[in-house]
């Protein structure tokens, strides 16, 4: 974060006694600061409080070999406009994902290289096309935002998608690529994952190839400063407005408005948006108690567990070799990679994506443990010159307390028909947000700016009609 920045975002121990506003939001992660730069752009008043000693959420930067390093959510794709909108007014360019050449194949004891998003697998490869087709049309059967009155919904929702899988006759090679996405999608296993979140998700991306392209689907940007860059110039718009490493402890919404209630003191506002993940929302103590449903939500709708490994080169070698530096692996840990090189090449990076049961173990690792297997996963595909990096990072989203895992939740069977539609449907003056809210690429980084923009319009709405 710049020294300009830092000062125009305070921390204050001084106490907020019972200060009115428009609007407070909770949570200073993308959801949460477009929510309020928004409302401030309607013309409310508005406070912000992030328990954490940054903005940004599961956007998060750093340094590393003289190059930037995106630790949290990377990547954007065509239709992803809310996020490249927001960016773009804010003034942070974005360069396309290197996408030249082969990409490369750790698979069953052999190293092969291929071109396109599914590997050659032989004639499993008609049941890996078979299984997606299944995929897709099940998720285009699923109502946006409302995935409890799919027509098949109970009997989605009580099976898992490994066990869906199993039903469906899978291939053992087309379970293991579903595993693959999995992982890196739900930081999970197919077997802890209900089949209609996972097709709900999928028709949310349109589709399995928008969510796993690269070229034309959502790995195909990233950002020039960074992901974490929007955050931060949202942040110093508001300025002040913005108070960190101030968690809330209580909303009292018994009577008009709410007073939220941290640390420091307490704010009286008309509307209130909990913009962290549902998972995080038992953290705060509501007065009078949230009805049970959800409560139930909070305990039930997990996150997934996904770290992610970077090793910085002198330069990107695998493309004198011809490849794109995109390899997947049966082994792990980092079982999925991607060339993340600036874009005018001046180092090479390889990103490595480690989760589900890989990233269980990970966690529990130490540093020089964690970069010897990162390395030896990034040889197994690319050579021994990937054991030779300048500098070395990685990022383990299970242990930030304030996030509570990532990249985004990982319900299970039986869990989102009961649950669902309390991600979002406000009670009293208390609004939902944060990217497992969102209707359209929920999970994403533009599933939280839209999410965001949508708890905003709303609660601008409804102060409409309580002005009148």
């Amino acid at each position: 974060m710049s020294q300009t920045t830092s000062e125009r975002i305070q921390s204050t121990s001084s106490p907020v006694i019972e200060t009115d506003v428009d609007v407070i939001v909770i949570g200073a992660g993308l959801a949460g600061l477009t929510a309020a730069r928004r409302l401030v752009q309607f013309g409310h008043t508005v406070r912000l409080f992030e328990a954490d000693d940054r903005v940004g959420g599961r956007a998060l930067s750093a340094e590393a070999g003289g190059v930037h390093i995106d630790l949290g959510g990377t990547f954007v794709g065509r239709t992803q406009d809310r996020i490249m909108a927001l960016a773009d007014e804010v003034g942070v360019r974005r360069y396309a994902t290197y996408d030249s050449g082969d990409n490369v194949i750790r698979w069953r004891q052999s190293l092969r290289r291929y071109s396109g998003t599914v590997p050659p697998m032989g004639a499993a490869l008609l049941d890996v096309g078979r299984i997606q087709l299944q995929i897709n049309r099940i998720a285009e059967t699923i109502p946006l935002g409302r995935p409890w009155e799919a027509p098949r919904a109970a009997e989605l929702d009580s099976l898992s998608l490994g066990s869906w899988l199993e039903r469906n006759r899978a291939s053992h090679t087309a379970r293991d690529l579903i595993a693959l996405a999995c992982r890196t999608t739900w930081g999970c296993e197919p077997s802890e994952l209900s089949m209609l979140h996972a097709a709900h998700y999928i028709h949310q991306a349109g589709g399995l190839a928008s969510m796993l392209d690269t070229a034309g689907g959502a790995q195909e940007e990233h950002f020039v400063e960074g992901t974490h860059a929007v955050a931060l110039r949202v942040a110093a718009e508001l300025g002040d407005l913005v108070t960190l490493s101030t968690p809330v402890r209580k909303i009292d919404w018994s009577g008009p408005g709410a007073i939220v209630t941290t640390d420091k003191g307490q704010t009286r506002a008309r509307q209130v948006i909990v913009a962290v993940p549902p998972a995080l929302r038992r953290r705060i103590e509501f007065t009078p108690l949230l009805p049970p449903r959800y409560e139930q939500l909070s305990q039930r709708w997990a996150q997934g567990v996904l770290s992610k490994a970077y090793a910085i080169y002198e330069e990107p070698f695998w493309r004198r070799n011809g490849l794109s530096g995109q390899g997947l692996s049966d082994r792990g840990p980092a079982f999925i990679t991607f060339d993340a090189s600036p874009e005018d090449a001046s180092r090479g990076v390889l990103l490595g994506f480690i989760g589900g049961i890989f990233g269980q173990e990970w966690d529990h690792l130490d540093e020089p443990e964690r970069r010897a297997r990162a390395l030896a996963s990034f040889a197994d595909l690319f050579g021994p010159a990937a054991l030779r990096p300048i500098a070395y990072i990685d990022q383990r989203w299970g242990s930030e307390i304030w996030t509570g895992g990532g990249p985004t939740a990982a319900p299970g069977p039986g869990t989102v028909l009961p649950y669902a539609r309390y991600l979002t449907e406000p009670i009293g003056p208390i609004r939902w947000a944060g990217t497992e809210t969102s209707d359209r690429w929920s999970g994403f980084l533009d599933g939280a700016v839209r999410s965001g923009e949508r708890s905003a319009r709303d609660a601008h709405a409804t102060l409409a009609l309580t002005a009148d």
